[in-house]
């Protein structure tokens, strides 16, 4: 006599559950999302693997001749026969290797800043809302005072203050840290309000009140249990500043205190484009503007879905 055992299915996977989770769901019904996400990841990933996709070097001056100067796109050049994708600018250097490394630049310059604007804010909120009284009364007063002025202001004047206190032979090579600590400190007190505003409310709840009675500290009770409760929003504010961040720096690169000649952004071939726009060579403008629209539109669609998404009172 045989024993007939039931048949027992094996769970799902993690890669399964997260595929048939309502995020994932939500994410797949929106095409435009889906669009947005795959053009933002293809930008993404020309700008870091520019070294190996980019047909030259635009950071070589060695490279550069002036004889490919104005050419015009897909068109060979009148004297070296040389054709370049998208044109080259007055220098001969090619706009599509240009883009691919000024990409780097700009989201190199757009990611840290958001994070070191992400690490400020966040801590500052959590200190604000859990301790409260007089430190949170200050650093919201500081909040207030810095929102009330544009965050190109705000960068504008500490990347000149910094530039003052740097000594003229380092200030080229330390362009990208000052770019990052500007923008940085220009956007925190977003991430601070709203960081505040969650931990009053995640504080006086009763997970909170268990980790005091078992006698954890004020910063271990923030860091292990307020903390992960408010990371939603905060990766919200964070994908949505990563494309401000970047047209940040194009704003501060296009008014020239932005990143230098020989390691151009987005923004320093934009500023090179325009003074070239009424002479005819259109495309040494347009292109890099277009991959900034794209790129810092792109990140915004995805940002808007994400924030949809989170947002319990959607569902």
């Amino acid at each position: 006599m045989t024993t007939l055992h039931p048949q027992t299915s094996n769970p799902p996977g993690r890669l399964a559950r997260l595929w048939d989770s309502d995020l994932a769901f939500s994410f797949r019904s929106s095409p435009v999302t889906v669009a947005a996400t795959l053009l933002a990841l293809l930008l993404v990933l020309a700008a870091v693997a520019a070294p190996l996709i980019a047909p030259y070097d635009p950071f070589d001056p060695a490279s550069l001749d002036l004889s490919d100067g104005f050419s015009r796109p897909m068109e060979p050049n009148e004297i070296t026969g040389k054709v370049f994708w998208l044109g080259s600018d007055a220098q001969g250097r090619d706009i599509f290797s240009a883009i691919l490394y000024g990409s780097r630049v700009s989201l190199l310059v757009g990611a840290a800043s958001v994070l070191f604007s992400l690490v400020i804010g966040v801590g500052l909120g959590l200190v604000a809302g859990y301790l409260g009284g007089r430190t949170e009364a200050l650093i919201m007063r500081v909040a207030d005072v810095q929102l009330s002025f544009p965050a190109i202001l705000v960068a504008l004047l500490v990347f000149g203050v910094a530039r003052g206190l740097i000594p003229p032979a380092l200030q080229e090579r330390m362009t990208l840290l000052v770019l990052v600590v500007a923008i940085g400190l220009s956007n925190w007190a977003q991430y601070a309000r709203t960081v505040r505003g969650s931990t009053l409310v995640e504080k006086n709840k009763v997970y909170v009140d268990a980790a005091r009675l078992i006698g954890l500290k004020a910063w271990p009770v923030m860091l292990k249990h307020v903390l992960p409760n408010v990371a939603g929003p905060v990766l919200v504010i964070a994908t949505i500043n990563l494309a401000l961040a970047v047209i940040e720096e194009a704003t501060l690169s296009f008014l020239g205190v932005g990143m230098p000649p020989t390691q151009p952004s987005l923004g320093t071939l934009i500023r090179f484009g325009q003074q070239y726009l009424f002479s005819g060579e259109w495309w040494i403008l347009l292109f890099p503007s277009l991959v900034l629209v794209l790129l810092a539109l792109s990140i915004n669609l995805f940002g808007d879905w994400l924030r949809d998404a989170l947002n319990p009172k959607l569902r």
